[in-house]
């Protein structure tokens, strides 16, 4: 299976991600951060790093739970200044763009 290049904001969602779990890991141990989530040291190490920068939902859920976050605290600061929301482009004459301001 061909693995497709990771775009630039996937790279950086993956830093932004690594840099999370890593400040609400702390002092604990990566070890047993990573069995009480169920997942391999390795994994975790990887994602921190941000060498895996888009890892399974299930893993990050596991994690998160395990460093105490919530789903949403996760996805507030890996979606970056927008806060996840991102305004698609609505050409000013579309009625649309209205609604949108």
């Amino acid at each position: 299976m061909v693995r497709l290049p990771l775009s630039p904001a996937e790279v950086e969602r993956g830093r932004r991600l690594g840099a999370l779990i890593r400040r609400a890991r702390g002092e604990r141990p990566m070890l047993e951060t990573a069995l009480s989530a169920g997942v391999s040291p390795e994994t975790l190490r990887k994602i921190e790093s941000g060498r895996v920068a888009t890892p399974a939902f299930p893993t990050v859920a596991a994690i998160a739970d395990v460093l105490g976050l919530s789903l949403d605290e996760v996805w507030a600061e890996i979606s970056g200044p927008t806060g996840g929301r991102q305004r698609a482009a609505v050409p000013a004459h579309d009625p649309r763009a209205r609604l949108s301001s």
